[in-house]
């Protein structure tokens, strides 16, 4: 009896997660682990991690690395026909909290966004109902630039958004809900702060200039005395 309960709960459990378990494998595109750190990502693109870009420095660590597809076809490593052109991936404090995924028109060229919603659900699951909130809230300057919505897809720990761009190319938005309403924040605290200690930046950068005007000077005029002849 002991054994047949234990069972049955173990079961009921596995039942529960399951769905959880799925989710969880969504929170992802291709190889990239939505919260994996900027040198997994670099490990996955080839890009090194030096080439990262600091957007703001505080309150939060916030960084961009771009990958584009090699112009050149002999990098066996890049699928001749895979459609992704580029992918802007963005951290929040080490974390990946969103991808940025545009496609190749060339290579997308004749495809409506039917079949691109059907390709991509195949990933991510059914699509959310035309209208159904995500609590994206505010649209950020990078999905108002994307396009038109075409599609959604979320859980738990994964919001992917299909867009239409304005010269017909197609993009996909891949993104953590809980680091994006992080990353949000920072992003307008450190805006503030910028805001903020912008002229006390604007004298420092204007007192080095100066001391670096003159130590060239000094430089030039210390040169020419020593070679000068009357």
């Amino acid at each position: 009896m002991i054994n047949r309960r234990a069972l049955a709960i173990g079961a009921l459990g596995l039942l529960l997660a399951a769905p959880l378990l799925h989710s969880q494998g969504r929170s992802r595109y291709r190889d990239f682990q939505l919260g994996g750190n900027l040198a997994s990502i670099s490990a996955l693109t080839g890009v090194a991690v030096s080439e990262a870009k600091t957007i703001h420095s505080r309150p939060a660590v916030m960084q961009e690395s771009q990958w584009h597809r090699p112009f050149s076809s002999s990098d066996a490593s890049v699928p001749q026909r895979d459609p992704v052109k580029q992918i802007v991936f963005s951290f929040y404090n080490d974390q990946l909290s969103k991808l940025v995924v545009d496609y190749d028109q060339d290579r997308t060229a004749g495809m409506t966004d039917a079949d691109l919603v059907e390709a991509i659900s195949t990933e991510y699951g059914a699509q959310l109902k035309t209208g159904a909130r995500t609590g994206r809230g505010v649209v950020s300057r990078v999905e108002d630039e994307s396009g038109t919505p075409v599609a959604r897809w979320a859980g738990a720990d994964y919001s992917v958004t299909l867009y239409r761009g304005y010269a017909s190319g197609f993009r996909l938005i891949v993104a953590s809900p809980r680091l994006e309403a992080l990353a949000r924040t920072a992003d307008v605290q450190a805006t503030r702060l910028d805001d903020r200690e912008a002229p006390q930046r604007e004298i420092a950068r204007q007192k080095k200039e100066t001391e670096d005007a003159r130590a060239s000077q000094e430089k030039s005029r210390l040169t020419n005395k020593a070679a000068f002849r009357p």
